[in-house]
């Protein structure tokens, strides 16, 4: 029976949490979870999702402000884990917290180590066009995901794949390969090997102002853009009006090769989609939303916000003046 503590906050965690409670031959002590925050139009304090699957589970939950406080790290010491697991945490762990169990501290970190190290892995693969990514197993040290790695899986993706689809079979792959992973690195049947020194990428936080779309970008780098940003923060766009512009959020869409023009300009608008100009090809925009408004289908949305050839969307508001 291996003891082991699991630290998680976000959806992806509580994925990989389920999974590990299903396993006979683990012992979860307890789990750690970023403390509960606002969230919703009425900022109702609600648990995280690791909270939420924890207490499903009927197991002990911890919420520390700071992973580094020393009165947690002396409490997870007490517990004496064999072994911490994590998964998007959302905090860096000092030295001292990895050192605790004497199997180390194992993350599930979705990409193919050592490309997209760091905090939004699976939007930046998309982003940056990769027809591949995956999931790696990696034993933690002090670094941003510089550990020695266990195990990896790999998984193509799709076309009509974005970040939400992509981060759902991750969970998935992400946690049987961790419940595979751990009998054999216990039994000392794993040697973690260190991760190549070629190929490091870093997957920086995702901030609202990277749904933005420049329209001089070529066709397919939208394309991947608004995949990866869907569902949050969203892929959006401006369209100048009398009173003010409006913004237009762009949900899915498809490269268009047949179109081009000036970036921006609207080329044709029926039940077959908006086409939009890029730097280089079009888009052929299916699904939008107009701010304040519902996700409608390109045919849905015209009938209400009827739009011409010769208009054009715009990066930002300022751009209308």
């Amino acid at each position: 029976m291996t003891r082991l503590i699991f630290m998680g906050t976000a959806n992806l965690a509580a994925e990989v949490l389920r999974v590990l409670c299903r396993q006979p031959d683990l012992q979860i002590l307890a789990v750690i979870s970023q403390p509960d925050k606002p969230k919703g139009r009425d900022l109702k304090t609600a648990p995280t999702p690791v909270k939420t699957v924890a207490l499903e589970h009927q197991l002990t939950v911890l919420q520390p402000e700071r992973a580094r406080d020393p009165q947690f790290i002396e409490q997870l010491r007490a517990l004496a884990p064999d072994l911490i697991v994590v998964a998007a945490y959302g905090q860096i762990l000092p030295q001292a917290l990895l050192d605790i169990p004497r199997h180390g501290c194992l993350n599930v970190h979705t990409s193919l180590l050592p490309r997209h190290r760091g905090a939004a892995p699976i939007q930046w693969a998309i982003m940056e066009g990769d027809v591949a990514t995956g999931v790696t197993i990696m034993k933690m040290d002090a670094g941003l995901d510089t550990g020695a790695m266990l195990a990896t899986v790999t998984t193509a993706i799709a076309d009509d794949d974005n970040a939400q689809t992509l981060h759902d079979r991750l969970a998935g792959l992400g946690a049987e390969l961790l419940v595979k992973t751990i009998p054999d690195y216990v039994a000392g049947k794993i040697i973690p090997q260190p991760q190549p020194a070629e190929g490091v990428t870093y997957a920086r936080k995702i901030s609202k102002e990277d749904g933005a779309l420049d329209w001089s970008q070529p066709a397919r780098s939208l394309w991947n853009r608004i995949r990866a940003f869907t569902p949050w923060p969203g892929a959006f766009t401006f369209l100048p009006g009398e009173a003010r512009p409006m913004l237009v959020k762009i949900w899915r869409a498809e490269v268009d090769s047949a179109h081009s023009g000036s970036p921006g300009e609207i080329l044709a608008a029926d039940k077959q989609g908006v086409v939009v100009a890029c730097g280089d090809q079009s888009l052929r925009v299916h699904e939008l939303q107009r701010e304040g408004g519902r996700r409608l289908a390109a045919q849905e949305f015209l009938s209400g916000h009827p739009l011409q050839p010769g208009q054009r969307f715009v990066a930002s508001p300022a751009s209308t003046a």
